[in-house]
């Protein structure tokens, strides 16, 4: 837990698991920037993009500070990066959304009202989490894995959607699914998953990208509104 004289909310880190599913590598965290004085009863989990090898820190913690200076309480999610490929990543980003409900009255959230936000590669972390209901079976599940890890809405800036060519970020597609799950890319990709139980959607690109294609974004808005979700 800390706080600086300049900041208008208290930071505190917590493991994100009791048991961590499928560990290679490192021990997921989840970081909670709250503010003293809140705007709303809602939050924020933020996941950093980075290709799915760093996470950025402007897009995580950056974001986070951002949220809690104008009294919203942001969550930043150190999901599981590089070695540790699919479904660790997709784990950690639900495991974070129940977390934030199943606290959600210490923290004086509604449960009802959490979003998740990433850019980049943490877009598509994002928006898979808004649109992939496969169960995935875990050892040792405890009480938080209760929740319902279906945000109630989703924020994505630049974000990967696509694993398959032409539009994909090809280094995002490999560092997490690796070369032996590749074949999986079209069922991971979030355009295609999208259902009437989708969450609405905020997206934000521009045509001039030359790192992440902006019609990753215009294809899952596509698929958004084809399906009546509310999306801009």
């Amino acid at each position: 837990s800390k706080r600086r004289e300049d900041m208008n909310f208290t930071v505190r880190t917590f493991d994100l698991w009791h048991v961590v599913p499928f560990q290679k590598e490192e021990i997921p965290k989840i970081t909670v920037y709250l503010p003293e004085e809140k705007n709303a009863d809602c939050a924020v989990a933020v996941f950093a993009g980075g290709g799915y090898w760093g996470r950025s820190e402007h897009e995580g913690n950056g974001y986070a500070e951002f949220f809690a200076e104008n009294g919203i309480t942001a969550f930043v999610v150190d999901y599981r990066l590089r070695d540790d490929k699919f479904p660790a990543p997709l784990l950690d980003a639900r495991r974070s959304v129940q977390f934030i409900r199943y606290y959600a009255e210490k923290f004086g959230i509604d449960k009802k009202k959490v979003a998740v936000i990433g850019s980049s590669a943490g877009g598509h972390l994002a928006a898979l989490i808004s649109t992939y209901r496969q169960p995935i079976e875990i050892k040792e599940p405890d009480e938080i894995c209760v929740e319902d890890f279906i945000p109630n809405a989703q924020i994505l800036c630049y974000p990967v959607i696509e694993l398959y060519p032409p539009y994909y970020h090809h280094d995002s597609a490999y560092n997490f699914l690796g070369e032996e799950q590749i074949g999986k890319a079209k069922d991971l990709s979030p355009n295609l998953l999208v259902n009437e139980k989708t969450p609405s959607a905020f997206i934000w690109h521009t045509a001039t990208d030359s790192y992440v294609s902006v019609m990753n974004s215009v294809d899952y808005f596509v698929a958004l509104k084809a399906h009546n979700i509310s999306a801009e």
